[in-house]
């Protein structure tokens, strides 16, 4: 398979280290050079009898679908990362991995990772449906095809954290093959190499038969996912991102501020700016609650360690800005957003801009979480909250002029 620069990162929190009992999650989205991630949200509905992916067109649920807010490539159908309205976000990442003919090879076009990402958020109602969903149509399926407009030699296959307000999935795949741990307490963070050990609570039928029928098991001893099918990854990253999150959970009282320290941390090369060769496209954090409201915060804009994370909330009439949707009808795809974040932050490294939107960022976190409380206590009516993210980058907008 062909070997990538190692990119992306995608972390959970979850109680008893969580400061008000919630999930917390969070994932930056390293993308190639100048690749425009956009942030849409699809209303939930009955869907017709098929739906084209970015590559190939499959079946649709017959049942009625999520309604979803995505953080994806513009260019395709499938998202690097999202949330849907029963609560279910998740996060994907590269991996490389030693099954690479036949149902393996990744250059042959099938369901994208970031395919199969969606289809979880849009069908699935828990985690575990999630996971249900991504494995069933990768067993069908399979995944593969380019992962880039521009660049045909970019294809992997995948792993996926997958979280809702009681626990999270890790699942991580080879091909057709997979493997699943849940994740019921503490904390956890992949990165670009499978992680999934000993530790296995789903799989697929006969992984251990498969592995000795490939000449990667000899049967001897516990069997180890890992050991079997992985072919390297950035484990450095990986140790990185543990640590910061070893020491942010330390105190029991891991906040959403803290998952937002963890994706603008540079040293690590968790945040990558727009000169690296694949740099952080787009953020996500998420907290996610199973007695009140879960909130979802992106950036809709690359490097986060200069972008304004903002807040959305699934309402019954929720909206989000176009000015974070990207033109059909442009070559680079950039939206009003990008263009003015770019223009205003990134080229011209205004130091005085990014504090203003940091400024923003502390007052919006702010009154976000006091509108929780008063609706929790019945005080305000979840309809305030309908165009919460749109207003939030209008706000972005006139800050450039």
């Amino acid at each position: 398979m062909n070997r990538l620069p190692s990119s992306c990162d995608t972390f959970v929190v979850l109680p008893p280290l969580t400061k008000y009992g919630t999930v917390i999650f969070g994932k930056n989205a390293d993308r190639p050079q100048n690749e425009v991630q956009e942030v849409v949200y699809i209303k939930g509905g009955v869907g017709d009898s098929t739906v084209k992916c970015t590559y190939i067109t499959i079946n649709e649920s017959p049942t009625s679908l999520n309604s979803v807010i995505l953080s994806k490539p513009a260019w395709m159908w499938g998202a690097e990362m999202g949330a849907n309205d029963k609560g279910v976000v998740i996060g994907n990442e590269a991996v490389w991995t030693n099954n690479n003919e036949g149902d393996g090879d990744a250059r042959q076009r099938r369901l994208l990772g970031m395919d199969l990402l969606r289809l979880g958020l849009e069908r699935g109602n828990t985690a575990e449906e999630a996971l249900y969903v991504i494995t069933t149509l990768l067993e069908k399926y399979g995944q593969g095809g380019s992962c880039s407009e521009l660049d045909d030699s970019l294809f992997y296959h995948n792993s996926f954290l997958i979280a809702d307000p009681t626990c999270a999935w890790v699942l991580e795949t080879s091909g057709k093959i997979w493997a699943a741990e849940k994740i019921e307490s503490g904390y956890r963070n992949i990165s670009n190499g499978l992680t999934i050990t000993t530790k296995i609570d789903k799989c697929t039928e006969g992984l251990e038969d498969i592995a000795k029928g490939m000449g990667v098991w000899d049967g001897c001893g516990e069997f180890n996912f890992t050991k079997c099918f992985s072919s390297g990854g950035d484990d450095e990253r990986q140790w990185c991102g543990e640590r910061l999150l070893r020491e942010l959970s330390s105190g029991r009282d891991f906040h959403v501020t803290h998952m937002l320290r963890v994706l603008r941390d540079q040293g690590s090369r968790i945040c990558r700016d727009v000169d690296d060769c694949f740099p952080t496209q787009g953020s996500q954090v998420s907290c996610l609650s199973k007695s009140s409201l879960s909130v979802h915060w992106f950036t809709a804009t690359p490097d986060p360690s200069v972008s304004y994370f903002k807040p959305f909330v699934f309402t019954p009439r929720a909206q989000v800005s176009p000015h974070t949707k990207s033109p059909e009808d442009e070559k680079k795809r950039e939206h009003h957003l990008y263009k003015l974040h770019a223009k205003h932050v990134l080229k011209s490294n205004n130091e005085q801009i990014t504090s203003v939107l940091r400024e923003i960022e502390d007052g919006c976190l702010a009154e976000v979480e006091e509108f929780v409380k008063s609706y929790d206590q019945g005080a305000v009516e979840l309809s305030k909250l309908d165009t919460l993210m749109k207003g939030c980058v209008e706000t972005e907008v006139k800050l450039y002029g």
